[in-house]
C-alpha cells in the first residue's frame, strides 16, 4: 500500500509539473503574442506620424503665392472727345486677393497703376488688410483715369473713334503668410491685367490677368 501511495504521489507530481509547463509555454505565447501587438501598433504609429509630417510639410506647410486680380469694374463718369482724342474716366473697379494657404496673408499698403499705351493715365491707392484662411479678400476702389498726358497720336484717336480702349493695370503687393500662426513667411504678388473698356455702352467688355 505504501509503494501505491508512493506512486500514486510521483503521479500526482508528474502532472502537476506538466501542467505548469504546459501553463508556462502558454504565458510565454500569451507575451509573445502581446509584444507582438505592441510592436505592431507602434510600428502604424510611427508610420501614421511619418505620413503627418510629409502632407504638413508638402500641402499644409507649403507656401502658395496669393493671387491678386481685378475682377470686375462700373462707372461712374465716362466721357471721351474723338475730335481732340481725349477721354475722362471715373472708375469703381473691384480687386480680390485670393489666398490659398493654410494661413493668413496679411499685405502692406500699396498703388494700383493704370495704363494706356505705356502711359500712366491713373493711380489708386490700396490700403494694407488681410485675405484670411483659404479665402479672397475683396475691396473697391474709386480710381480717375485721364488721357492729359497722353500724346495726341493716331492710336489715341483711333481707339476713341472705335469706342474701344485697352488699358493695363499693374500692382505688387508685399506681405507675410502666417502657417499655424507662429511660422512667417514673406510673399508677394504681382497683378498685370488687361481691360477692354466699351465707351459707347460704358462697360467692362473683357477682363485678362497674368
Amino acid at each position: 500500500m505504501a509503494v501505491e501511495g508512493e506512486h500514486q504521489l510521483q503521479t500526482n507530481g508528474h502532472a502537476k509539473q506538466a501542467e505548469e509547463s504546459a501553463n508556462s509555454v502558454q504565458s510565454k505565447e500569451l507575451r509573445k503574442k502581446k509584444r507582438k501587438k505592441f510592436l505592431i501598433f507602434v510600428a502604424l504609429s510611427t508610420l501614421f506620424q511619418i505620413a503627418v509630417t510629409l502632407f504638413s510639410s508638402l500641402y499644409i506647410m507649403k507656401v502658395r503665392t496669393p493671387k491678386f486680380r481685378i475682377r470686375s469694374a462700373t462707372f461712374d463718369v465716362l466721357s471721351k472727345n474723338a475730335e481732340n482724342s481725349s477721354f475722362n474716366i471715373t472708375m469703381n473697379a473691384e480687386f480680390g486677393v485670393k489666398n490659398a494657404n493654410f494661413g493668413p496673408y496679411k499685405y502692406r499698403d500699396s498703388t494700383i497703376y493704370f495704363f494706356y499705351n505705356g502711359v500712366n493715365i491713373g493711380e489708386a491707392f490700396v490700403s494694407h488688410g488681410k485675405a484670411g484662411f483659404k479665402s479672397t479678400k475683396i475691396f473697391n476702389v474709386l480710381v480717375n483715369l485721364s488721357s492729359k498726358d497722353i500724346p495726341k497720336d493716331s492710336k489715341l484717336r483711333n481707339d476713341t473713334n472705335s469706342e474701344t480702349l485697352t488699358l493695363t493695370s499693374k500692382s505688387k503687393l508685399e506681405g507675410k503668410v502666417a502657417l499655424i500662426f507662429v511660422l512667417k513667411k514673406k510673399k508677394s504678388t504681382e497683378m498685370d491685367c488687361t481691360i477692354n473698356v466699351g465707351l459707347a455702352d460704358k462697360v467692362i467688355r473683357d477682363i485678362d490677368c497674368d
